[in-house]
């Protein structure tokens, strides 16, 4: 074989320098030497050839060998430079590297020689194209941080185009070698990017965590050979597993190890001593991209002692401004970020896990994981690209507090009723979930530092969050809302709301509170509905001060079924002298568009001449019935007239709809105060 030397002039101390120069020789002598490599090389050390630190230093300390990873890596040079053959055409590429002890991963400079082939690759002595030598992250690797909120992948990956790859990546069965499986895996995948997507696939899907193998490290080998017989592993394994993979099909990969928020990670904490965690980087289409085959496969429950098995495509090619979210990797270059994160930084952001990101959720306020309230209050709130459904639950419950939908998220007041810290959790779902979604996921989580209580702000606990209107009740047909707050006050302890509706919709309301003042059918009586076209009008009269529900149903007109629950207000009112009574209790011939002017108090005074109006409309006859009947006329659309209480417990309003028929309906029933 012919060396091709580079001459330089050096401008530094030589000792100071080391060069790697990578040799030329011929194919066949490149089989046998390959093949000397391989055997004097361990299964679980690098795959071919990759650099003893994969920041493409081949340091002379520490001496043995140990990467940034704390991996131990092969330290002879001979084992980490691949071999190379010369191309068809004379012009060789030889890359020559310089760089002190001390340089910075991306400050090396590549220096190339003569022109020729942009990428030599040798085949080794089972037919496989080996990958080079993995360069170290430089500048066109990095991504800017925070994130951009524009993709979740660190290239653009179209998904529906991996479906046929995928899915023949599923069904490869091959378990007697890792060259056979890949050989296998290959056959379908003609681009790197769809070699990794390939191995991706077929490790997220075939390889288990090894829940029992992680309480036991001493007796686990992670070696990619006894990884793909066991059929399980740890995440070292999958990391090793995926590298091996990646260097048989030709593609520069490194396994990266370092910190992760992963299972038992409590908010808040710190991190200390070795890594715990350990993933792979790719380098695809000029770039290095990240990725971790342990947590796209599945998750582990809290006792850790059952892995289930739920592919999570967040994990694959994952965006490094989302990726550092969860992964902290030893060596600082492998974030692939400008500017890179202090360990410091890591610990104290928020973790968003993968649910938040692939439900579309773009920020949270606050963005620190631990909130002290104010007051006794303390205030969350998550911004979305659409219309998103959550839920809360503080201490496992979402009594105590007000969350209000957004068009593009959701705010949360937390009020709680105990000092001390509290876990509160956010879930999120799409609005328009395919059955199989139709789940809320916990997408972030928090601790409240209570400090003291705010004892006014109780709920009611028929509150159902969340409060007030939104997008969601639009959606159901209540449209314009009069008051957009999710709390009404009110000082005389009366409010009116109104809104337009859809088309074809009846509504039911009812107001609640805690204790037994009121009766559910009382409930409904303290809410009046007054329909004009399609404005409805609901006017509250509260029986006493307190914290008031409002809640409100609707159904199709043409629906024969139940009323769904769309939305409700709470109502306060802290006037000790309120006291109203129910409107009059209406029966079924009373149209959604009859109107009462007067008198509206569904309890008469006694011995009085009660004054009647009332607005409807396709009827003959209204005869107002207390002790005696009372008829009442027609003028201007409106029905008028006086009836006398007296003698009286109760009072009828009772309509003839047909002149000719002598058949009386009620429509009206009023209570009359006793003596």
């Amino acid at each position: 074989g012919h060396v091709l030397m580079g001459t330089m002039d050096f401008k530094t101390d030589p000792s100071a320098v080391t060069i790697n120069l990578l040799l030329i020789v011929r194919p066949e002598e490149a089989a046998s030497k390959e093949k000397g490599q391989r055997e004097g090389q361990t299964e679980g050390g690098r795959g071919a050839g990759l650099e003893g630190d994969g920041n493409g230093n081949s340091r002379s300390q520490p001496p043995q060998g140990t990467d940034l990873n704390g991996g131990h890596g092969p330290s002879d040079p001979c084992e980490q430079t691949p071999p190379i053959t010369s191309g068809p055409h004379k012009g060789t590429q030889v890359t020559v590297e310089i760089h002190h002890e001390d340089t910075s991963p991306q400050l090396i400079k590549r220096l190339s020689l003569g022109k020729g082939s942009q990428r030599l690759r040798g085949h080794d002595n089972k037919g496989f194209q080996k990958a080079e030598a993995a360069r170290p992250p430089g500048a066109k690797d990095l991504h800017a941080y925070p994130w951009d909120k524009s993709s979740l992948k660190s290239m653009p990956v179209d998904l529906q185009q991996f479906e046929k790859l995928d899915a023949y990546a599923l069904k490869v069965n091959v378990k007697n070698s890792v060259e056979e499986l890949v050989k296998a895996l290959l056959k379908q995948a003609r681009t790197d990017l769809e070699k990794v997507r390939a191995i991706w696939m077929w490790i997220c899907h075939h390889i288990e965590y090894d829940v029992v193998g992680y309480h036991n490290k001493s007796q686990l080998s992670s070696k990619p050979r006894d990884v793909l017989q066991m059929g399980k592993s740890i995440c070292e394994g999958y990391a090793e597993l995926f590298e091996h993979m990646c260097s048989l099909a030709g593609i520069q990969c490194k396994k990266l190890s370092g910190h992760a928020k992963g299972h038992g990670y409590k908010t808040g904490q710190t991190f200390t001593g070795d890594s715990d965690h350990a993933w792979n980087a790719v380098y695809l289409e000029g770039r290095w991209h990240l990725l971790d085959s342990t947590w796209g496969s599945g998750s582990v429950d809290d006792s850790f002692t059952k892995f289930t098995q739920r592919y999570n495509e967040f994990y694959f090619l994952t965006h490094p401004a989302l990726f550092i979210n969860n992964h902290f990797p030893d060596n600082s270059n492998w974030q692939l970020l400008k500017p890179t994160l202090t360990l410091k930084e890591f610990e104290n952001n928020m973790l968003h896990n993968s649910n938040f990101y692939t439900l579309g959720l773009l920020a949270v306020h606050p963005d620190t994981p631990i909130i002290q309230t104010v007051n006794g209050k303390a205030s969350v709130s998550v911004d979305c690209r659409h219309g998103t459904l959550f839920m809360f639950k503080l201490k496992g419950t979402d009594e105590h507090g007000l969350m209000t939908l957004k068009k593009h998220g959701m705010k949360l007041d937390i009020y709680p009723q105990k000092t001390g810290s509290h876990k509160l959790e956010i879930f999120a779902k799409p609005s328009k979930a395919e059955a199989s979604d139709d789940v809320y996921k916990c997408v972030v989580e928090y601790v409240v530092q209570c400090e003291s209580v705010d004892k006014a702000m109780r709920f009611p606990r028929e509150l159902h969050q969340p409060v007030g209107p939104s997008w969601f009740s639009e959606r159901q047909g209540f449209l314009r809302p009069s008051h957009r707050e999710p709390v009404l006050h009110t000082n005389d302890g009366r409010c009116c709301l109104t809104f337009t509706l859809g088309k074809d919709i009846s509504v039911l309301t009812s107001l609640h509170t805690d204790g037994s003042s009121l009766a559910e059918d009382m409930g409904r009586r303290h809410v009046l509905q007054i329909r004009r076209k399609n404005q409805i009008e609901l006017k509250v009269h509260l029986p006493h001060a307190g914290n008031f529900v409002l809640k409100i149903y609707s159904k199709k007109k043409s629906d024969p079924g139940n009323y769904d629950y769309i939305f409700n207000y709470l109502i306060r009112c802290l006037n000790t002298e309120v006291k109203w009574p129910a409107f009059p209790q209406s029966y079924s011939k009373w149209l959604q568009d009859y109107e009462i002017l007067e008198p509206l108090s569904g309890l008469l005074p006694a011995n009085r001449n009660v004054q009647f109006k009332l607005k409807m409309h396709g009827i003959a006859k209204v005869l107002v019935q207390a002790e005696s009947t009372h008829p009442l006329t027609q003028n201007k659309g409106c029905w008028e007239g006086t009836c006398n209480t007296s003698g009286c417990r109760e009072v009828f309003v009772m309509v003839h709809e047909n002149a000719n028929h002598s058949f009386y309906s009620h429509v009206l029933r009023y209570e009359v105060e006793t003596q």
